[in-house]
């Protein structure tokens, strides 16, 4: 049995810490705000999975490495469709109430499923009703857990995680020890001026491994969902309004979605954000409209009772018009790279969740693989704590110090990655943004604050490297100035100054 410290307080972090205690080991859960705040309280569209007798773990195979775009890891895929549905009835025992109809449970289509395999809790609550379930078993494990408490950097001895430095509520920088660490610290989302992401989602657990010298991987690759709300806070519609058949128009009532795809307002994630980005362009960048009065005012108020909500309180009655919605960054497919039993690259740490970078995304995910891909991997991290397995590869120096000459500034780091690392790129933005970028250097660590800026400028730098390096348009990635990929091949990207360089996946 050994002492696991498991780092965020999500689906990912929170399964991981359940799953280890009743393995009989000692688990510490530390989580930057309240347990229940995260990107999974936040997951309207609900989990995907091969449930029904019309469907097979084969077709969400299928669908899950198409949507990937020719980089999604096959073995991590098959794991993911073959292991999700005995996850999802795990969520029923933890007590996951997902909605019923006369025949079972219910379902809906997203885009990019042949299928209709999404659940939902609450219509559209399903991760709040999971983290609640979560949350609820977590407090009746022997688990210790301590809120408010942030990570700041891993404990290396000897190229082994032996620990991590947080700041406690009160501010002060101690040291937790552990034999194990598991990062489930969420997203990147905080990089863009728009996203759907809460305040906490700053990507604090893959810069802390990359500043150890854990590898990482694919930082390129952020999915922007297409429809959030174009009101303070950019609340996400969820894309299970397209699924029950709302349609986007321009500001003249055009559903200009039908000339882009053939799928229109259900075609990819990728697909639909850059064709609601391009009218938003053309319209001098004012929002395009998501119409989805011909639901009714009583069904949208039924089946998604918190976007009514949410609807209602910008000032939209969205059953008799049409909302203002833009995209923003919403999902980060890259990560810290795992195996499929989430170790990293650096013995003594693991990685579960939108921390990780497991191979099952690839260049683009597909709707509502998220909260599966958290359960599925983050069960097979618990099962493999204390256990013999190989390493991912060897840790990489750890990052030099910051030759930057300007404190960086978040507000300002948000526009330059929103305009030139955003939903279309090109080699001069990226070059530019990059040179802005190194002329910055990062804060002291004092707070949350100057921690979580720190993160951000390292997670900015790694990121614009990775997309001026990938000379291709592929998923997730669109590069205005290179063709969409046609096959796959091997580079070497760059890191910022004073990082290693990495292999990786590229055209």
């Amino acid at each position: 049995m050994v002492h696991v410290l498991v780092v965020g307080g999500g689906i990912a972090g929170l399964w991981t810490a359940v799953k280890a205690a009743d393995a009989g080991h000692t688990v510490e859960l530390v989580t930057k705000t309240e347990l229940v705040e995260g990107n999974t309280r936040y997951a309207q569209g609900g989990i995907a999975a091969a449930l029904f007798p019309d469907d097979s773990a084969e077709r969400h195979f299928a669908d899950t490495i198409e949507a990937g775009a020719g980089l999604a890891d096959p073995v991590a895929v098959r794991v993911l469709c073959d292991e999700g549905p005995a996850r999802v009835r795990d969520l029923i025992r933890f007590g996951v109430a997902f909605d019923r109809d006369e025949s079972g449970l219910s379902r809906g289509l997203e885009a990019a499923h042949s299928r209709a395999r999404i659940v939902h809790a609450g219509g559209d609550s399903t991760g709040a009703a999971i983290e609640s379930a979560l949350v609820s078993t977590v407090r009746r494990r022997a688990v210790r857990i301590d809120e408010h408490t942030m990570l700041a950097d891993l404990l290396v001895e000897g190229g082994r995680v032996v620990g991590a430095r947080v700041i406690t509520p009160s501010g002060e920088l101690v040291e937790r020890r552990a034999d194990a660490v598991v990062l489930a610290t969420g997203g990147t989302g905080c990089l863009y001026r728009h996203t759907t992401n809460p305040s906490v989602a700053t990507g604090d657990g893959v810069a802390a491994a990359w500043r150890a010298g854990a590898a990482v991987a694919d930082l390129e690759f952020t999915q922007f969902h297409p429809t959030a709300l174009a009101a303070p806070g950019t609340p996400l519609i969820s894309e299970a309004v397209r699924g029950e058949g709302a349609v986007l128009r321009d500001r003249d009532g055009h559903r200009f979605l039908l000339e882009v795809d053939p799928r229109a307002e259900l075609a990819p994630r990728d697909v639909v954000a850059r064709g609601v980005w391009r009218r938003m362009e053309a319209q001098g960048g004012e929002p395009v409209l998501l119409d989805a009065t011909a639901l009714g005012a009583a069904f949208l108020a039924r089946r998604f009772p918190s976007l009514d909500a949410a609807c209602r309180s910008a000032g939209y009655e969205w059953g008799r018009e049409g909302v203002p919605i833009t995209p923003a960054a919403h999902y980060a497919m890259g990560g810290v790279v795992t195996d499929l039993d989430g170790r990293t690259s650096l013995p003594g740490l693991w990685a579960v969740g939108e921390t990780a970078r497991t191979g099952v995304h690839g260049a683009n995910r597909l709707a509502s693989n998220s909260l599966l891909e958290a359960a599925v991997f983050a069960d097979r991290a618990a099962r493999s704590l204390g256990q013999p397995g190989p390493e991912t590869g060897a840790g990489r120096a750890p990052r030099a110090a910051d030759a930057g000459h300007e404190v960086v500034d978040r507000a300002a780091l948000q526009e330059l990655m929103w305009t030139h690392v955003g939903l279309e790129r090109d080699a001069a933005g990226l070059a530019a943004a990059s040179d802005r970028l190194a002329s910055w250097r990062a804060p002291e660590v004092r707070d949350r604050r100057t921690a979580e800026d720190r993160n951000l400028l390292d997670l900015a730098r790694l990121t614009a490297a990775a997309a001026l390096a990938r000379r291709e348009s592929r998923g997730a990635h669109f590069r205005t100035d290179a063709p969409l990929a046609a096959s796959v091949a091997r580079v070497t990207v760059p890191a910022p100054a004073g990082a290693a360089s990495r292999e990786r996946e590229a055209a």
